[in-house]
């Protein structure tokens, strides 16, 4: 099998669960409970919480644990505009986000907020120019993802929430979940921060926003006691305490992996740039273990099940994104309806091995004939 859709998700590292299991093992107790198993599983809870706040440089009560990051991006948004009612409906982001803020915007829209696309810039990021000039005293929130999920374009969060600090009632939110484990992660110009733990060989069902000190949210789930005032519900102390693991194997040895990466996304657009037809919309301001192409006149779909049957495993657009005939994140970066209607997506790790790139090539190259072929070219 070769695995080239990491971006949807990664294998679990056996570290992971191993601590995973023992957790549950040996950490049986509630950990809102008052008892000794109770308090045990509480301290668990505090430590992996110490240990996710030091790896991200940030202190331990701006961690909040979610289900994942879907629920971290409508817990920051909804629980901004919810908390501050009072400073505006005006919300600014990009055309290139998840679904999960995408389709949480268009909720707010129905329900009286303006929100408004920043533009591009001619390497899909956003124009600072454009930022300043639709910023304006209603505005309550940017909502952005430092690491677009379908084209790899990666934002400079340092910069523009430098030019957020010209505007304090503005709240700054951005969605890590590609980033955190790929690029370094700098949260100091960042007030809302969320990642997710099955992106980085971690369990399923847990992630993370981090909410710095001096920003309020109101929560989505209510019900007493949990890890945090901003999130009810029985602590998931095992999960919590595998997504610390997961978060500090995957940021050691980065640089390396980084590299391993890169020397990877090399091999592979040298070979694409060479077959006809077949254009990369992942570009120089991309993470290296995203490379977006698409392939005209044959449908994402096909070459995915082509590909399949070779047991290779790739994405057409983000796993979450609705069904649609077209990439809205290709369409905004390429303005080619044709282009964002027939791209695929091939997501790289530090897992990925040479020989499987070029088992990948291999194939590729040879289901593009085939189907050529079929269709009378």
């Amino acid at each position: 099998m070769v695995y080239l859709d990491y971006s949807a998700t990664t294998p679990v590292n056996k570290e992971v669960l191993d601590s995973f299991n023992k957790a549950v093992a040996e950490y049986p107790g509630n950990a809102n409970s008052i008892h000794k198993l109770g308090s045990k599983s509480w301290h668990l809870l505090e430590a992996a919480t110490k240990q996710v706040a030091s790896l991200m440089g940030v202190n331990s009560d701006e961690v909040i644990f979610t289900s994942g990051a879907s629920e971290a991006n409508n817990l920051a948004i909804l629980g901004v505009v919810n908390k501050y009612k009072n400073r505006g409906k005006h919300i600014l982001t990009t055309k290139l986000e998840h679904s999960s803020i995408l389709e949480t915007l268009k909720y707010l829209e129905k329900e009286g907020y303006k929100i408004e696309y920043l533009k591009l810039d001619k390497n899909g990021q956003v124009d600072i120019n454009d930022l300043k000039s639709k910023l304006n005293d209603e505005t309550v929130l940017v909502s952005l993802a430092q690491v677009s999920s379908e084209v790899g374009i990666i934002q400079d969060i340092n910069k523009i929430g430098e030019v957020l600090k010209d505007y304090p009632r503005v709240i700054f939110h951005v969605d890590g979940t590609q980033a955190v484990g790929k690029i370094p992660v700098n949260l100091d110009n960042v007030d809302l921060y969320s990642f997710s733990s099955h992106k980085i060989y971690g369990l399923n069902g847990v992630g993370a926003l981090i909410k710095k000190r001096h920003i309020e949210l109101e929560p989505l789930i209510h019900g007493g006691k949990s890890q945090t005032i901003y999130r009810s519900g029985t602590p998931t102390h095992a999960l919590c305490a595998s997504f610390a693991k997961a978060l500090k194997l995957v940021l050691e040895n980065n640089n390396d992996k980084y590299n391993h990466v890169l020397k990877l996304n090399q091999k592979l657009k040298e070979s694409l740039e060479t077959m006809n037809d077949v254009v990369i919309n992942s570009n120089n301001y991309s993470v290296p273990h995203i490379v977006n192409i698409s392939i005209k006149d044959i449908k994402p779909e096909t070459m995915l099940h082509a590909l399949e049957e070779k047991d290779i495993y790739i994405s057409t657009k983000t796993a979450c994104s609705k069904d649609s005939s077209m990439s809205l994140g290709v369409y905004e970066l390429t303005k080619d309806k044709e282009l964002a209607s027939s791209s695929i997506r091939i997501s790289l790790s530090y897992l990925t091995t040479s020989d499987e790139v070029d088992y990948f090539l291999e194939v590729f190259k040879t289901k593009l004939k085939e189907l050529r072929f079929r269709k009378g070219e």
